[in-house]
């Protein structure tokens, strides 16, 4: 399994796997919403939890096609699947993949998109920690989504129609967390609630993603 991953991380970073491809869209959203509802940068801070919260999910999605895709075409998916080595830790594998090369980049730069959008230094900590408590589950539900669309040829747009709507509830906690804490409010049961929707993904979804894919691999 750390094989995989290994080899999974080679790919995306050299063979272009959308990691810098979301990196890059998380930086035009960030640059280009202030052109659009003006500088004031009171306005800018009370809407950048949802902002920064939106730009994540939409760059975690660009990448999802090719979770699976490229193994499915060059016949390394029906390898794995007939190795000792179990679809549900492929899944696992290929998931984590996805969050440490679209997601724990988008954390680390937080703190600078978070400055451009008007927040202050120690309101910042508080989309750092929602969005590292929430990006997993958008990797693993963005797995499950990949694992649906495998093998099928330009599935790009049916694999956002049916992630987007298991996105709403990390979405939805994770920028009212953030919110909650710019604004100095509770926060706990909001981060609560992230911590248990990425925690029940990664408890449930590899071993669904895992029977789609021997169902598309017969």
């Amino acid at each position: 399994m750390i094989a995989l991953i290994i080899r999974d991380l080679k790919i995306s970073v050299r063979a272009g796997g959308g990691f810098g491809l979301s990196l890059a869209f998380f930086f035009i959203i960030v640059i280009f919403f202030p052109f659009a509802i003006g500088p004031d940068l009171d306005l800018l801070s009370k809407v950048a939890p949802g902002t920064l919260w939106l730009g994540a999910l939409l760059a975690c999605l660009l990448s999802l096609e090719r979770i699976f895709a490229l193994d499915f075409e060059d016949g390394t998916l029906d390898l794995l699947a007939t190795s000792s080595l179990p679809l549900e830790s492929v899944v696992i594998s290929k998931a984590l993949v996805h969050w440490l090369t679209t997601g724990l980049p988008l954390v680390l730069l937080t703190p600078f998109f978070g400055i451009l959008l008007g927040l202050q230094n120690n309101n910042i900590i508080f989309l750092i920690i929602s969005l590292i408590f929430g990006t997993p589950a958008l990797s693993i539900i963005g797995t499950f989504g990949a694992a649906l669309t495998a093998g099928m040829k330009r599935g790009g747009l049916l694999l956002s129609i049916l992630v987007l709507p298991l996105y709403i509830p990390t979405l939805i906690f994770g920028a009212e967390a953030a919110r909650r804490g710019i604004q100095g409010f509770e926060t706990q049961n909001s981060i609560l609630l992230l911590l248990g929707v990425s925690l029940l993904s990664w408890a449930i979804l590899p071993f669904a993603a895992a029977s789609v894919l021997r169902i598309n691999l017969r």
